[in-house]
């Protein structure tokens, strides 16, 4: 069965066709969430909400365009809210309070033995840091895996817009992790 199909025995009644629809599109709803939040427990409790909120809206979907793309749009109105809300900005000074408490890494030689671990947090912190519409834009094209015309439907932007959050975007990555890569080697070099 189809999405499309899956929907139509949604509005039936059917219990079996919503797990199936959830349970298919769950891993990229919730690796969306992740890479916006950079939290699992955050990215976990959002996505719950965004199918809480696809099964409310579900009566509003036209099959006018693919279903995954209108879920999607779904997900990045979600995180725009939660980036808005309170909770949000209370985390986020929290965290503040909380990096700035903690001791200077004293132990070097750990970065070899969780060296790839640790690349694969620079890159989500390097994701995490860029400005809000270019790691949108990013995580979209990139990890979701979406045409430059679909990201800016899904973000109400301008196809010249977005290739120009990418660009940027991806210059700004490749600024930092390569950055951190070259402190890196003038340590490992002492």
């Amino acid at each position: 069965m189809n999405d499309e199909e899956l929907i139509q025995e949604i509005r039936k009644g059917s219990r079996a066709a919503m797990e199936v629809l959830v349970k298919r599109h769950y891993k990229s709803i919730f690796a969306y969430v992740y890479r916006k939040t950079g939290d699992y427990h955050t990215a976990y409790d959002l996505t719950q909400e965004v199918f809480v909120k696809m099964m409310n809206s579900l009566d509003k979907y036209r099959d006018t365009g693919k279903f995954s793309h209108w879920l999607l749009k779904i997900a990045v109105n979600h995180c725009l809210d939660y980036f808005r809300g309170r909770d949000f900005k209370q985390q986020q000074r929290e965290s503040e309070l909380t990096e700035e408490a903690l001791p200077a890494n004293e132990h070097q030689n750990v970065w070899n033995i969780f060296h790839k671990r640790l690349q694969n947090e620079q890159v989500k912190q390097a994701v995490l840091s860029l400005p809000e519409h270019q790691r949108e834009a990013v995580i979209l094209n990139y990890y979701n895996g979406l045409k430059i015309r679909e990201v800016a439907e899904l973000t109400g932007a301008n196809e010249s817009t977005v290739k120009s959050r990418i660009r940027l975007g991806i210059t700004k990555l490749r600024e930092i992790i390569l950055g951190g890569d070259r402190d890196e080697t003038k340590r490992t070099r002492r």
